[in-house]
């Protein structure tokens, strides 16, 4: 395996493919002094002092690189020379997770024309850009090798395939959700729509209700869901992924991530025409109300010309708006309740014309600022505070949005990434450093329901998480973090500052190192769900090759800790009765690709291909390759 990039996420990567997979890995990173290092930022002497703890716990846990990499090269840019220097004519397979997308592009072109048959994994920011990238380069292996991608191996898996993948979006759900408490939390690849909820502990005597299946237990503690650490080192408090039926009963007071909803998922929503306001936010409530008085006043003066005058309904109010408009003729030879209506409806009118034309000032006003930031309403509470619009900010903004969650954001650079998105999705946004005074104010952090920090400096995020704790010391915060043992180390300072609030940190490598990897082992990765500091992989594997599943039955395949099998992919029809366990029907649709709520009962066959959820370990486990000892979720 060989790993090319020049930030965190290509250390972290080569250490889950060799302390995990016990693959041989090749590192090329740029020398010292060129590689793209954590940015700082200005600290004042709370998170100063504080970085000085965190930085003092890593020191002392020692945890460091878990496991690094064979061989590491030291490269600028990779080049022809430098990757053949790394062995990419004999690789198995590629990563390419440099920060910018046209070097990793740059480096795929060249990496498959010395071997089209490698399997390569790409880092790309540009969906759209990645997708097209993706397509031209599988072409090229069937050109050059005259055999599609993967053949023999399963499509798009195999060798000679490409996967384009974007730490953004791998983190971005998890990111979203940890911010919210009982919200679900969403994989979602190729129109697959994978939902767990994350439910709270049931009362002392109850079991939580396991939905279609309970993938996780969450630490048993009743302030905090990360318990201890939240992590492998939690021990029998700590959070337990794919639990039995046994564990799952025995487990009351305990929280539980339930797998409670899977469809597909329909296309894209249609984004409103950008510009144009909805009609409710045209005008203001005081004219709104003005413009109802007037109409509630025109009412009144009809009714009364009706019986006045005894006219039809009609008519009465042709009158009253020719009146009202001074059209009418004079009612000088009208009885005196005529003309005293007249001069109403003459008074009511002279009222009309500074509304009318206000609601036209405020309509051209509204349309003018719909292009323009937002600012967070009067009132506004229970939202989500997001510091920082670039590549991940951007990402988790357009998850909250897609949840109907209301968001306030915070960005220093007008010109960042993400401000467009923002004016889309008319999302108010503050411009200031999050680091001056008045600026959290403005975005009603005190009313806020919990704060994402996520821009790219570690002290800003941590300046900001302190400065809203000593505003509300129960916010629920978020951090992201460069490092993950620096996330680790800053979690458990912050926890215990804070005991009785919620504290999450999280290390965009963490999150997104576990998918990358899975893909350079030819195992399509469909996300990943982080369960506090642990990580559960879907995946999409053939049951060909793997004795732990192949002539079993779901419930015999299944190995609690390890992976279970949710769902099987199958084409019209061929799920028929004489595949059928003892237990009941998988029921296929027609048209339908994946079958869930298999009985335990079904047996599984060399030509099936599954769905299913596993740990980091288990994934190595079913890949063939024993995975080294206390490399856990």
């Amino acid at each position: 395996m060989v790993v090319c990039g020049d930030d965190g996420l290509a250390h972290r990567l080569a250490a889950e493919l060799r302390g995990v997979y016990r693959e041989q890995v090749t590192l090329v990173v740029p020398p010292a002094g060129h590689r793209v290092r954590q940015p700082v930022g200005r600290a004042r002497a709370a998170s100063a002092a504080l970085l000085d703890m965190v930085n003092a716990a890593v020191n002392r846990t020692g945890n460091g690189d878990p496991g690094g990499a064979d061989r590491e090269l030291d490269a600028t840019e990779p080049t022809e020379d430098v990757l053949a220097d790394a062995g990419v004519e004999r690789a198995t397979a590629l990563a390419l997770v440099y920060d910018d997308d046209e070097t990793n592009i740059r480096a795929a072109l060249t990496a498959r024309r010395l071997n089209p048959r490698l399997r390569l994994v790409l880092r790309l920011y540009n969906r759209r850009l990645g997708q097209h990238i993706e397509e031209l380069l599988d072409q090229s292996v069937t050109l050059a090798t005259g055999d599609g991608p993967g053949a023999g191996t399963g499509a798009g898996t195999g060798a000679g395939s490409t996967t384009v993948l974007s730490d953004a979006d791998t983190a971005a759900p998890a990111l979203a959700a940890t911010a919210l408490v009982g919200t679900s939390k969403v994989v979602e690849t190729d129109g697959l729509l994978l939902r767990a909820v994350e439910r709270n502990p049931p009362r002392p005597g109850e079991v939580a209700d396991p939905g279609l299946c309970t993938l996780a237990l969450l630490s048993a503690t009743s302030n905090d869901p990360a318990g201890a650490d939240g992590s492998e080192d939690s021990g029998e408090h700590g959070p337990q992924l794919l639990p039995d039926a046994a564990a799952v009963e025995a487990a009351t007071g305990r929280g539980t991530v339930a797998l409670e909803q899977v469809s597909y998922s329909g296309p894209p929503l249609p984004a409103g025409r950008a510009g144009v306001p909805a009609f409710g936010e045209l005008f203001s409530r005081r004219l709104r109300w003005s413009l109802a008085g007037l109409a509630a006043c025109v009412v009144a003066l009809a009714v009364a010309l009706m019986l006045v005058t005894g006219d039809h309904p009609l008519h009465a109010t042709y009158v009253t708006l020719l009146d009202l408009f001074s059209i009418n003729e004079p009612a000088h030879n009208k009885d005196t309740g005529r003309q005293i209506l007249q001069l109403l409806s003459g008074f009511v009118g002279l009222l009309l014309l500074p509304v009318l034309l206000a609601a036209v000032l405020e309509a051209l006003g509204t349309f003018r600022s719909a292009s323009t930031l937002r600012k967070p309403p009067r009132g506004l509470g229970g939202h989500v505070v997001l510091l920082g619009l670039g590549k991940i900010g951007t990402r988790v903004l357009t998850r909250l949005r897609e949840m109907d969650i209301p968001v306030v954001c915070v960005e220093a650079d007008p010109e960042a990434r993400g401000m467009a998105t923002a004016r889309r999705l008319r999302v108010p946004v503050v411009l200031g450093d999050v680091t001056q005074e008045g600026v959290l104010e403005a975005a009603k952090i005190h009313r806020a329901h919990s704060l994402l920090a996520l821009t790219s400096v570690d002290t800003t995020n941590l300046e900001a998480v302190l400065y809203a704790r000593s505003v509300r010391s129960r916010l629920r915060v978020v951090l992201r973090l460069y490092d993950d043992d620096f996330a680790t180390a800053v979690y458990r300072t912050l926890r215990a500052a804070h005991p009785g609030a919620l504290t999450r940190s999280r290390s965009v490598t963490h999150l997104a190192a576990p998918s990358f990897a899975g893909a350079m082992m030819g195992r399509q990765i469909l996300g990943a769900i982080p369960v506090e500091r642990r990580v559960l992989l879907f995946a999409a594997v053939e049951v060909a090759g793997h004795p732990q599943l192949e002539g079993k039955t779901v419930g015999e395949a299944f190995r609690a800790g390890a992976w279970r099998v949710l769902a099987l992919e199958v084409s019209d029809g061929e799920v028929s009765d004489g595949r059928r366990g003892e237990g009941g029907a998988a029921e296929g649709v027609r048209g339908a690709r994946l079958v869930w709520e298999l009985p335990n009962t079904y047996v599984l066959r060399g030509s099936d291909r599954v769905v299913l959820a596993a740990t980091r370990r288990g994934l190595a486990e079913l890949l063939g390759r024993r995975a080294r000892r206390g490399a856990d979720v």
